[in-house]
């Protein structure tokens, strides 16, 4: 029979940081998904207690928060400087997408998270800066921004929950069905464009949305203060 081992014979546990508990965080989440990712459940995995956790990160919200801003600091900022500044634009935009769509649980949450670290700061400063170099009024590329990020995180939450779900493909040929046999009286338009209404490669439709979204962005001034 094994020796007990005296506490004092351990292994002194490394001293809790606010960016190893994220660590601790983001691995965790890459294993289990975001809503595994608690106070609880990344202390367990600390071999600690909650209450030490409170020490360097509020709540599970401001955790979450973190997780997304270390994940961010994966999104490509420096596309190819002799390419247009829209087509860098679209490129870090879809790299944005990806990153959030290689993990579903924080696509969602990143809907609703508020990131304030330091690698989102660094997309806003990259993506302000394309806008001010396309000629983009200040106000404007600030709203801008936003709203680009609204939709790119939208579609990344729309079409990594369609990869997890098993129902998917069996539901995009129902919506197929349902559009290409509506009926001509009643939904005359939408039958007259049910190709064009699912047609199109995710990529095709996210360079149309940062140009349409350039285009009102441009022409469109925010309200008078």
């Amino acid at each position: 029979m094994p020796t007990p081992q005296s506490r004092r014979e351990r292994p002194a546990k490394p001293a809790l940081t606010r960016e190893g508990i994220i660590d601790a965080a983001v691995l965790l989440m890459e294993q289990d998904g975001l809503q595994r990712v608690t106070m609880r459940r990344l202390a367990q995995a600390l071999d600690t207690g909650p209450a030490s956790l409170y020490v360097y990160v509020a709540n599970t919200a401001e955790l979450h928060a973190a997780i997304l801003d270390r994940l961010l600091g994966r999104v490509d900022l420096n596309p190819d400087p002799g390419a247009d500044w829209r087509e860098r634009l679209d490129t870090v935009l879809a790299s944005y997408e990806q990153v959030l769509f290689a993990h579903p649980t924080l696509a969602q949450a990143a809907l609703t998270a508020r990131a304030a670290g330091e690698n989102y700061l660094a997309l806003l400063e990259s993506l302000l800066s394309l806008l001010a170099e396309g000629g983009v009024p200040d106000r404007q590329a600030a709203w801008g921004v936003d709203l680009m990020l609204q939709l790119s995180t939208s579609s990344a939450a729309e079409h990594s929950a369609q990869r997890e779900d098993s129902n998917a493909e069996r539901d995009w040929i129902q919506l197929r069905h349902a559009l290409v046999t509506a009926s001509p009286e009643t939904l005359p338009h939408v039958r007259a464009q049910a190709d064009n209404l699912i047609a199109g490669a995710p990529a095709e439709r996210r360079r149309w949305r940062v140009d349409t979204l350039l285009g009102g962005i441009l022409a469109t001034e925010p309200p008078a203060r």
